[in-house]
């Protein structure tokens, strides 16, 4: 009898062989992928995962003017757990050939070390700090400027720096350094103000590069910012946090979300965002979307289906 034979025989016998050199292997831990890059005519762009972090609730953020087990319903029929959800940072870079912009910083390693991984995350993708010629601010939150210090120094030190007008002079009005907002100012006099000498301050329609234009989306703060990117007619838009979440916001654009400073005035943009998205079919990054948090945006029943991108940017 060969040694298939044999092994046969015991296993018909009830018996098995373990070899101890294959005796199993450690696990090794959940894996996510730290970068995703594709061509947009003569741009090529790259999302950049700065991690992720656990929220023990999702009807405190999401549906806040909602019966909170019709928000758990809803998560139930989008296969997701109705108590907890995970929410993730995805900066943007888009290299021009001429310049190599950035969308937003992410949290900074020294703010949220389990999420602030945008430096390293940088040099996987194949950039280093110092290549960021233009770093964009779609607005204030603590999440989107986080990294913009390390240590007290710029991160991006070759950089200039474009933001929005109404929301430059809305944060960084002393006034707001006490009351609820005081930690959330505070972080932009820390690490936006200082860097106001190197920075351009754009109204809608107003341009960071050539070919990436500011689109108007006040409301999750004063003078939140969406972004359109053009090359060679290709159209791409990044509607960093016009909308928040890929089944509660997109779904159900008029619930009230936590994050919305103005709620009203947020779920009207989130409506007109992912109306033109879905109207002219153009690729789509949300900031707090799935990784690679690129995408397309269909009408559907009283809201939007989020798309996930499969292969269409590699064609």
């Amino acid at each position: 009898m060969g040694a298939a034979g044999a092994t046969a025989a015991f296993a018909l016998s009830g018996q098995s062989i373990v070899s101890p050199a294959h005796a199993g292997a450690p696990m090794l831990g959940a894996s996510n992928p730290s970068h995703f890059r594709f061509k947009l005519g003569g741009f090529e762009i790259t999302t950049i995962a700065d991690g992720a972090v656990p929220v023990p609730t999702v009807s405190k953020i999401f549906g806040q003017d909602q019966k909170p087990e019709d928000v758990a319903a809803l998560m139930a029929a989008n296969m997701l757990p109705g108590d907890k959800m995970e929410i993730g940072f995805t900066p943007v870079i888009v290299n021009t050939g001429k310049e190599v912009v950035l969308f937003d910083s992410g949290n900074g390693a020294r703010r949220r070390p389990k999420a602030g991984n945008l430096l390293s995350a940088l040099k996987g993708a194949g950039f280093s700090a110092d290549q960021i010629d233009v770093v964009v601010i779609t607005h204030m939150h603590p999440d989107h400027i986080g990294g913009l210090m390390e240590d007290g120094n710029p991160a991006f030190p070759n950089a200039r720096y474009v933001t929005g007008e109404t929301e430059y002079n809305f944060w960084s009005d002393k006034k707001h350094l006490e009351g609820e907002m005081a930690k959330r100012v505070a972080l932009v006099h820390s690490n936006v103000v200082p860097l106001a000498e190197k920075m351009s301050f754009v109204k809608p329609e107003g341009e960071a590069a050539s070919g990436i234009r500011a689109v108007k989306a006040f409301g999750h703060t004063p003078g939140h910012m969406a972004w359109h990117i053009e090359s060679d007619g290709k159209r791409f838009m990044l509607f960093a946090d016009a909308c928040n979440h890929y089944v509660a916001s997109m779904q159900r654009p008029d619930w009230h979300v936590k994050f919305d400073m103005d709620k009203e005035a947020a779920g009207q943009t989130r409506k007109a965002i992912l109306d033109m998205a879905s109207a002219e079919k153009i690729p789509v990054a949300g900031y707090h979307m799935p990784f690679p948090a690129v995408g397309f945006v269909e009408k559907k029943d009283l809201g939007f289906r989020w798309v996930p991108v499969t292969y269409q940017m590699n064609l």
